[in-house]
Protein backbone atom coordinates (compact mmCIF):
# COMPACT_ATOMS: atom_id res chain seq x y z
CA UNK A 1 0.00 0.00 0.00
CA UNK A 2 1.34 3.27 -0.76
CA UNK A 3 0.72 5.54 2.17
CA UNK A 4 1.66 9.18 3.01
CA UNK A 5 2.88 10.51 6.01
CA UNK A 6 3.32 14.29 6.73
CA UNK A 7 5.73 15.78 9.50
CA UNK A 8 9.25 15.79 9.47
CA UNK A 9 10.05 14.65 13.15
CA UNK A 10 10.70 12.34 15.47
CA UNK A 11 7.39 11.03 16.09
CA UNK A 12 6.97 11.32 12.26
CA UNK A 13 9.78 8.81 11.81
CA UNK A 14 8.45 6.16 14.27
CA UNK A 15 4.92 6.16 12.10
CA UNK A 16 7.30 5.43 9.04
CA UNK A 17 9.04 3.07 10.91
CA UNK A 18 6.06 1.04 12.16
CA UNK A 19 4.09 1.48 8.60
CA UNK A 20 7.55 -0.07 6.99
CA UNK A 21 7.35 -2.43 9.08
CA UNK A 22 3.91 -3.36 8.09
CA UNK A 23 5.06 -3.44 4.49
CA UNK A 24 3.78 0.16 3.03
CA UNK A 25 6.03 2.20 0.33
CA UNK A 26 6.45 5.56 2.13
CA UNK A 27 5.98 8.71 0.43
CA UNK A 28 6.47 11.65 2.35
CA UNK A 29 6.00 15.54 2.94
CA UNK A 30 8.34 17.35 5.60
CA UNK A 31 9.66 20.80 6.20
CA UNK A 32 12.76 19.60 7.04
CA UNK A 33 15.04 16.59 5.17
CA UNK A 34 14.70 14.56 7.93
CA UNK A 35 17.17 11.56 7.17
CA UNK A 36 15.38 8.22 9.00
CA UNK A 37 12.35 9.78 6.78
CA UNK A 38 14.08 10.37 3.41
CA UNK A 39 15.82 7.17 3.44
CA UNK A 40 12.51 5.38 4.15
CA UNK A 41 10.87 7.30 1.67
CA UNK A 42 9.74 6.06 -1.94
CA UNK A 43 10.11 9.79 -2.57
CA UNK A 44 9.57 12.83 -0.32
CA UNK A 45 8.59 16.80 -0.94
CA UNK A 46 10.37 19.57 1.29
CA UNK A 47 7.58 21.20 1.30
CA UNK A 48 5.14 23.29 3.89
CA UNK A 49 3.19 20.79 5.71
CA UNK A 50 0.25 22.77 6.07
CA UNK A 51 -0.26 23.85 2.35
CA UNK A 52 -3.09 21.33 2.20
CA UNK A 53 -4.15 21.71 -1.52
CA UNK A 54 -0.48 21.23 -2.74
CA UNK A 55 -0.44 17.99 -0.31
CA UNK A 56 -3.65 16.83 -1.67
CA UNK A 57 -2.08 17.16 -5.40
CA UNK A 58 1.08 15.84 -4.76
CA UNK A 59 -1.24 12.59 -3.34
CA UNK A 60 -3.18 12.41 -6.13
CA UNK A 61 0.04 12.51 -8.41
CA UNK A 62 1.59 9.89 -6.65
CA UNK A 63 -1.65 7.56 -6.51
CA UNK A 64 -1.41 7.51 -3.05
CA UNK A 65 -3.75 5.28 -1.03
CA UNK A 66 -3.72 6.30 2.46
CA UNK A 67 -2.59 9.29 4.29
CA UNK A 68 -1.33 9.44 7.76
CA UNK A 69 -0.37 13.34 9.66
CA UNK A 70 1.89 13.78 12.31
CA UNK A 71 1.31 16.73 14.12
CA UNK A 72 -1.22 19.19 14.87
CA UNK A 73 -0.77 22.23 12.37
CA UNK A 74 -1.78 20.19 9.38
CA UNK A 75 -4.66 18.80 10.80
CA UNK A 76 -5.79 22.92 11.71
CA UNK A 77 -5.25 23.70 7.90
CA UNK A 78 -7.21 21.57 7.12
CA UNK A 79 -4.95 18.91 5.30
CA UNK A 80 -7.14 15.64 5.84
CA UNK A 81 -10.22 17.29 4.51
CA UNK A 82 -8.23 18.20 1.46
CA UNK A 83 -6.86 14.33 1.19
CA UNK A 84 -10.65 13.59 1.52
CA UNK A 85 -12.05 15.54 -1.24
CA UNK A 86 -9.44 13.96 -3.80
CA UNK A 87 -10.73 10.25 -2.48
CA UNK A 88 -7.77 9.57 -0.31
CA UNK A 89 -8.09 7.41 2.78
CA UNK A 90 -6.76 9.51 6.02
CA UNK A 91 -5.94 7.59 9.37
CA UNK A 92 -6.15 11.49 11.10
CA UNK A 93 -8.91 13.85 12.00
CA UNK A 94 -10.47 16.36 10.09
CA UNK A 95 -10.23 19.75 11.12
CA UNK A 96 -13.81 20.03 12.67
CA UNK A 97 -12.70 16.77 15.09
CA UNK A 98 -9.30 18.20 15.85
CA UNK A 99 -10.48 21.20 16.91
CA UNK A 100 -10.75 19.40 20.09
CA UNK A 101 -7.25 20.26 20.31
CA UNK A 102 -6.80 22.95 18.26
CA UNK A 103 -9.53 25.14 20.08
CA UNK A 104 -8.45 24.77 24.16
CA UNK A 105 -11.98 26.75 25.09
CA UNK A 106 -13.80 24.08 22.71
CA UNK A 107 -12.90 21.04 24.33
CA UNK A 108 -14.00 22.74 27.73
CA UNK A 109 -17.35 23.78 26.32
CA UNK A 110 -17.83 20.19 25.02
CA UNK A 111 -16.82 18.21 28.19
CA UNK A 112 -19.08 20.63 30.08
CA UNK A 113 -22.03 20.10 27.63
CA UNK A 114 -21.75 16.40 27.89
CA UNK A 115 -21.16 16.57 31.20
CA UNK A 116 -17.76 14.52 31.12
CA UNK A 117 -16.05 13.86 34.77
CA UNK A 118 -12.40 14.69 34.50
CA UNK A 119 -12.60 18.48 33.60
CA UNK A 120 -11.53 21.63 35.68
CA UNK A 121 -12.96 24.99 36.17
CA UNK A 122 -12.21 26.87 33.64
CA UNK A 123 -13.25 30.16 31.69
CA UNK A 124 -12.30 32.31 28.15
CA UNK A 125 -11.85 35.84 28.06
CA UNK A 126 -11.03 38.67 25.99
CA UNK A 127 -11.34 41.13 28.47
CA UNK A 128 -7.88 41.40 30.42
CA UNK A 129 -10.40 42.96 33.44
CA UNK A 130 -12.18 40.27 33.56
CA UNK A 131 -9.93 37.42 33.59
CA UNK A 132 -8.10 38.79 36.33
CA UNK A 133 -10.99 39.18 38.48
CA UNK A 134 -11.43 35.10 37.55
CA UNK A 135 -7.91 34.69 38.76
CA UNK A 136 -8.28 36.08 41.88
CA UNK A 137 -11.07 34.18 42.55
CA UNK A 138 -9.19 31.62 42.42
CA UNK A 139 -6.42 32.64 44.25
CA UNK A 140 -4.08 32.80 41.88
CA UNK A 141 -4.09 29.13 41.71
CA UNK A 142 -3.99 29.09 37.91
CA UNK A 143 -2.94 27.21 34.70
CA UNK A 144 -3.19 30.32 31.65
CA UNK A 145 -3.37 28.86 28.33
CA UNK A 146 -3.53 30.65 24.53
CA UNK A 147 -6.58 29.05 23.29
CA UNK A 148 -4.65 27.75 19.92
CA UNK A 149 -1.42 26.04 19.22
CA UNK A 150 1.65 27.15 20.60
CA UNK A 151 3.85 23.93 20.31
CA UNK A 152 3.67 22.55 23.87
CA UNK A 153 5.20 25.86 25.09
CA UNK A 154 2.44 28.57 25.68
CA UNK A 155 1.10 27.11 29.10
CA UNK A 156 2.10 28.68 32.67
CA UNK A 157 1.30 27.38 36.02
CA UNK A 158 1.42 28.94 39.23
CA UNK A 159 4.42 27.85 41.24
CA UNK A 160 6.36 27.07 38.36
CA UNK A 161 6.26 29.92 35.85
CA UNK A 162 4.60 32.67 38.16
CA UNK A 163 4.32 33.38 41.78
CA UNK A 164 1.61 36.09 42.41
CA UNK A 165 -1.76 37.17 41.00
CA UNK A 166 -0.03 40.42 39.02
CA UNK A 167 2.49 38.00 37.15
CA UNK A 168 -0.71 35.71 36.30
CA UNK A 169 -2.65 38.61 35.09
CA UNK A 170 0.17 40.05 33.36
CA UNK A 171 0.82 36.75 31.12
CA UNK A 172 -3.15 36.70 30.31
CA UNK A 173 -2.20 40.30 29.46
CA UNK A 174 0.00 39.20 27.23
CA UNK A 175 -1.57 36.32 25.53
CA UNK A 176 -4.82 38.68 24.97
CA UNK A 177 -2.93 41.70 23.35
CA UNK A 178 -0.50 39.91 21.46
CA UNK A 179 -2.52 36.98 19.99
CA UNK A 180 -0.54 34.31 21.34
CA UNK A 181 -1.89 30.93 19.63
CA UNK A 182 -3.56 32.41 17.21
CA UNK A 183 -6.23 34.14 19.28
CA UNK A 184 -6.19 37.73 21.04
CA UNK A 185 -8.33 35.13 24.01
CA UNK A 186 -7.29 33.33 26.92
CA UNK A 187 -8.18 30.09 28.64
CA UNK A 188 -7.71 30.35 32.72
CA UNK A 189 -8.32 26.79 34.17
CA UNK A 190 -7.89 26.04 38.15
CA UNK A 191 -4.08 24.74 38.71
CA UNK A 192 -4.70 20.81 39.36
CA UNK A 193 -2.01 19.07 41.63
CA UNK A 194 -0.41 15.30 40.72
CA UNK A 195 1.33 13.46 38.56
CA UNK A 196 1.03 13.78 34.16
CA UNK A 197 0.56 11.67 32.11
CA UNK A 198 -0.43 10.13 28.25
CA UNK A 199 -2.85 8.04 27.10
CA UNK A 200 -3.26 7.57 23.44
CA UNK A 201 -5.65 5.61 21.76
CA UNK A 202 -6.35 4.41 18.55
CA UNK A 203 -10.11 5.26 17.31
CA UNK A 204 -12.43 4.53 13.82
CA UNK A 205 -14.84 7.25 15.21
CA UNK A 206 -17.03 4.83 17.57
CA UNK A 207 -14.71 3.18 19.89
CA UNK A 208 -11.30 3.76 21.11
CA UNK A 209 -8.42 1.43 21.79
CA UNK A 210 -6.37 2.24 24.15
CA UNK A 211 -2.01 1.98 24.17
CA UNK A 212 0.52 1.57 27.16
CA UNK A 213 0.23 4.83 29.62
CA UNK A 214 3.78 6.97 29.05
CA UNK A 215 4.78 9.88 31.30
CA UNK A 216 6.19 12.61 28.95
CA UNK A 217 8.63 15.29 30.81
CA UNK A 218 7.85 19.28 29.76
CA UNK A 219 10.54 20.73 31.82
CA UNK A 220 14.01 21.76 29.78
CA UNK A 221 16.17 20.81 33.29
CA UNK A 222 16.63 17.48 35.34
CA UNK A 223 14.39 17.54 38.38
CA UNK A 224 11.59 19.51 36.49
CA UNK A 225 13.29 22.96 36.15
CA UNK A 226 13.11 25.22 33.57
CA UNK A 227 10.87 26.21 30.86
CA UNK A 228 8.72 24.27 29.02
CA UNK A 229 9.57 22.53 26.14
CA UNK A 230 7.99 19.92 23.36
CA UNK A 231 8.73 17.19 25.57
CA UNK A 232 12.70 16.10 26.84
CA UNK A 233 11.69 12.45 26.77
CA UNK A 234 9.29 9.56 28.49
CA UNK A 235 9.14 6.29 29.91
CA UNK A 236 6.45 3.64 29.68
CA UNK A 237 6.24 0.29 32.08
CA UNK A 238 5.90 -3.06 30.50
CA UNK A 239 2.30 -3.33 32.69
CA UNK A 240 0.74 -0.82 30.37
CA UNK A 241 0.27 1.67 33.16
CA UNK A 242 2.93 4.10 35.29
CA UNK A 243 4.52 3.01 38.55
CA UNK A 244 2.35 5.53 40.29
CA UNK A 245 -1.26 4.67 38.56
CA UNK A 246 -3.60 2.18 39.00
CA UNK A 247 -5.76 0.06 36.81
CA UNK A 248 -8.66 1.85 37.64
CA UNK A 249 -7.03 5.54 37.31
CA UNK A 250 -6.29 3.93 33.75
CA UNK A 251 -9.82 2.78 32.80
CA UNK A 252 -11.47 6.17 33.93
CA UNK A 253 -8.92 7.58 31.23
CA UNK A 254 -10.06 5.32 29.21
CA UNK A 255 -13.86 6.28 29.66
CA UNK A 256 -12.88 9.85 29.50
CA UNK A 257 -11.28 9.23 25.72
CA UNK A 258 -13.99 7.63 24.55
CA UNK A 259 -17.12 10.08 26.12
CA UNK A 260 -15.34 12.64 24.18
CA UNK A 261 -15.39 10.41 20.94
CA UNK A 262 -18.69 10.08 21.26
CA UNK A 263 -19.76 14.00 22.28
CA UNK A 264 -17.26 14.91 19.14
CA UNK A 265 -19.54 12.43 16.89
CA UNK A 266 -23.07 14.43 18.57
CA UNK A 267 -21.90 17.06 17.29
CA UNK A 268 -21.48 16.15 13.32
CA UNK A 269 -17.35 16.04 13.76
CA UNK A 270 -16.86 11.84 14.12
CA UNK A 271 -13.24 10.91 14.83
CA UNK A 272 -10.55 9.04 12.92
CA UNK A 273 -7.16 8.38 13.88
CA UNK A 274 -5.29 8.39 16.94
CA UNK A 275 -6.41 10.63 20.07
CA UNK A 276 -4.71 11.50 23.32
CA UNK A 277 -5.25 13.01 26.23
CA UNK A 278 -2.89 14.41 28.86
CA UNK A 279 -4.01 13.66 32.35
CA UNK A 280 -3.17 14.92 35.75
CA UNK A 281 -3.55 12.42 37.82
CA UNK A 282 -4.95 14.31 41.43
CA UNK A 283 -5.82 12.62 44.99
CA UNK A 284 -9.59 12.57 43.08
CA UNK A 285 -8.67 10.65 40.20
CA UNK A 286 -7.76 11.77 36.99
CA UNK A 287 -8.39 15.06 35.30
CA UNK A 288 -7.69 16.38 31.82
CA UNK A 289 -5.24 18.65 31.10
CA UNK A 290 -5.91 18.58 27.29
CA UNK A 291 -7.03 16.32 24.41
CA UNK A 292 -4.53 16.12 21.72
CA UNK A 293 -6.08 15.00 17.76
CA UNK A 294 -2.22 12.85 16.98
CA UNK A 295 0.14 10.88 18.66
CA UNK A 296 2.38 12.34 21.19
CA UNK A 297 5.88 13.53 20.86
CA UNK A 298 7.74 11.81 21.90
CA UNK A 299 5.35 9.49 23.40
CA UNK A 300 4.79 7.37 19.76
CA UNK A 301 7.92 6.61 20.12
CA UNK A 302 7.58 4.61 23.32
CA UNK A 303 4.41 2.84 22.33
CA UNK A 304 4.95 2.16 18.32
CA UNK A 305 8.06 -0.16 18.77
CA UNK A 306 5.88 -2.22 21.24
CA UNK A 307 2.99 -2.61 18.88
CA UNK A 308 2.61 -6.25 17.59
CA UNK A 309 0.00 -5.66 15.05
CA UNK A 310 0.11 -4.85 11.54
CA UNK A 311 0.53 -0.52 11.57
CA UNK A 312 -0.60 -0.39 8.21
CA UNK A 313 -3.55 -2.57 8.73
CA UNK A 314 -4.92 -0.50 11.85
CA UNK A 315 -4.25 2.77 10.09
CA UNK A 316 -6.61 1.27 7.38
CA UNK A 317 -9.13 0.30 9.49
CA UNK A 318 -9.36 3.51 11.45
CA UNK A 319 -9.59 5.08 8.45
CA UNK A 320 -12.15 3.01 7.05
CA UNK A 321 -14.03 3.50 10.39
CA UNK A 322 -14.20 -0.16 11.19
CA UNK A 323 -11.41 -1.46 14.22
CA UNK A 324 -13.96 -4.10 15.28
CA UNK A 325 -11.83 -7.06 14.31
CA UNK A 326 -8.74 -5.70 15.55
CA UNK A 327 -7.22 -7.64 18.38
CA UNK A 328 -4.95 -4.88 19.32
CA UNK A 329 -1.73 -6.20 21.20
CA UNK A 330 1.33 -4.65 22.64
CA UNK A 331 5.05 -6.38 23.96
CA UNK A 332 5.08 -6.10 27.55
CA UNK A 333 8.27 -4.46 27.62
CA UNK A 334 9.10 -1.05 28.93
CA UNK A 335 10.66 1.47 27.59
CA UNK A 336 12.58 4.98 28.02
CA UNK A 337 13.15 8.14 25.64
CA UNK A 338 15.38 10.90 25.70
CA UNK A 339 15.85 13.76 23.09
CA UNK A 340 18.60 15.24 22.02
CA UNK A 341 18.28 18.35 21.80
CA UNK A 342 20.97 21.60 20.51
CA UNK A 343 22.40 23.84 23.05
CA UNK A 344 20.47 26.39 24.11
CA UNK A 345 17.22 24.97 23.11
CA UNK A 346 14.37 26.45 24.90
CA UNK A 347 15.76 29.97 25.08
CA UNK A 348 18.33 30.89 22.32
CA UNK A 349 18.95 27.26 20.40
CA UNK A 350 22.16 26.80 18.13
CA UNK A 351 21.02 26.56 14.84
CA UNK A 352 22.57 25.09 11.84
CA UNK A 353 25.62 23.16 13.82
CA UNK A 354 26.78 19.67 13.16
CA UNK A 355 25.76 16.44 15.06
CA UNK A 356 27.95 12.90 14.76
CA UNK A 357 25.50 10.11 15.33
CA UNK A 358 27.51 6.90 14.65
CA UNK A 359 23.73 4.60 13.37
CA UNK A 360 25.59 1.70 13.86
CA UNK A 361 26.97 1.75 17.02
CA UNK A 362 23.50 2.91 18.05
CA UNK A 363 22.03 -0.27 16.92
CA UNK A 364 24.82 -2.31 18.74
CA UNK A 365 23.44 -1.24 21.89
CA UNK A 366 20.22 -2.66 21.15
CA UNK A 367 18.40 1.20 20.93
CA UNK A 368 16.54 2.79 18.49
CA UNK A 369 16.87 6.20 17.10
CA UNK A 370 14.40 7.89 15.72
CA UNK A 371 15.84 11.85 14.05
CA UNK A 372 13.77 14.72 14.47
CA UNK A 373 14.25 18.27 13.63
CA UNK A 374 17.34 17.88 11.57
CA UNK A 375 18.51 18.39 8.24
CA UNK A 376 21.13 16.24 6.30
CA UNK A 377 23.54 17.48 3.75
CA UNK A 378 26.04 15.79 2.16
CA UNK A 379 25.58 12.99 4.32
CA UNK A 380 26.28 15.40 7.72
CA UNK A 381 23.27 15.85 9.88
CA UNK A 382 22.43 19.49 11.07
CA UNK A 383 20.52 21.22 13.95
CA UNK A 384 17.29 23.77 13.71
CA UNK A 385 16.11 25.44 16.32
CA UNK A 386 13.94 22.29 17.89
CA UNK A 387 14.77 19.10 18.93
CA UNK A 388 17.08 16.93 16.82
CA UNK A 389 16.54 13.36 17.28
CA UNK A 390 15.53 10.90 19.88
CA UNK A 391 17.00 7.83 21.19
CA UNK A 392 14.63 4.59 23.09
CA UNK A 393 15.98 1.86 25.09
CA UNK A 394 13.67 -1.19 25.47
CA UNK A 395 13.34 -3.74 28.24
CA UNK A 396 11.64 -5.79 30.93
CA UNK A 397 11.99 -3.09 33.37
CA UNK A 398 12.78 0.68 33.05
CA UNK A 399 15.74 0.80 34.75
CA UNK A 400 17.27 -1.53 32.00
CA UNK A 401 15.38 0.33 28.88
CA UNK A 402 17.24 3.17 30.54
CA UNK A 403 20.64 1.65 30.77
CA UNK A 404 20.06 0.74 26.89
CA UNK A 405 19.16 4.55 25.91
CA UNK A 406 22.21 5.75 27.88
CA UNK A 407 23.96 3.59 25.80
CA UNK A 408 22.58 4.48 22.92
CA UNK A 409 23.08 8.42 23.60
CA UNK A 410 26.96 8.07 23.91
CA UNK A 411 27.05 7.47 20.42
CA UNK A 412 25.70 11.11 19.43
CA UNK A 413 28.07 13.79 19.79
CA UNK A 414 27.99 17.57 19.23
CA UNK A 415 27.01 21.48 20.71
CA UNK A 416 24.16 19.13 22.29
CA UNK A 417 22.42 18.89 25.72
CA UNK A 418 20.32 15.97 27.42
CA UNK A 419 17.98 15.70 30.05
CA UNK A 420 19.79 12.98 31.48
CA UNK A 421 17.27 12.21 34.49
CA UNK A 422 14.37 10.74 32.87
CA UNK A 423 13.45 6.96 33.68
CA UNK A 424 15.97 7.08 36.33
CA UNK A 425 15.14 4.98 39.77
CA UNK A 426 15.41 8.19 41.64
CA UNK A 427 12.95 10.20 39.65
CA UNK A 428 10.32 7.77 39.46
CA UNK A 429 10.40 7.05 42.84
CA UNK A 430 10.07 10.57 43.59
CA UNK A 431 6.46 10.40 41.40
CA UNK A 432 5.78 7.38 43.02
CA UNK A 433 6.05 9.22 47.01
CA UNK A 434 4.33 12.02 45.80
CA UNK A 435 0.90 10.66 44.43
CA UNK A 436 1.25 8.55 47.96
CA UNK A 437 1.37 11.75 49.74
CA UNK A 438 -1.33 13.40 47.56
CA UNK A 439 -3.69 10.43 48.39
CA UNK A 440 -3.23 10.40 52.15
CA UNK A 441 -1.52 6.90 51.71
Amino acid sequence: MKVLVIGGGAREHAIVFALKKGGAKIYSVMKNENPGIKRASEEFLIHDENDAEKIADYARRKNIELAIIGPEAPEQHGVANALLEKGIKVASPTKEAAEIETNKEFMRWLMDKYRIKGSVKSKAFDDVSMAKEFIEMLDGEVAIKPIGLTGGKGVKVAGDHFNSIEEAVEYAKEVIEKGIGGMHRVLIEEKVVGEEFTLQAFCDGQAVYPMPAVQDHKRLLPDDKGPNTGGMGSYSHKSGILPFMSIDDYEIATNILQKIVDALRNEGREYRGVIYGQFMLTADGPKVIEINARFGDPEAMNVLPLLKNNFVEMCDAMANGDLTNSCIDFEAKSTVCKYVVPSGYGINPKEGIEIEVDEDSIKKENALLFYASVNEKDGKIYTTRSRSLAIVGIADEIEDAEKICEAGLKHVRGDVFIRHDIGKKELIEKRIKHMKMLRGE
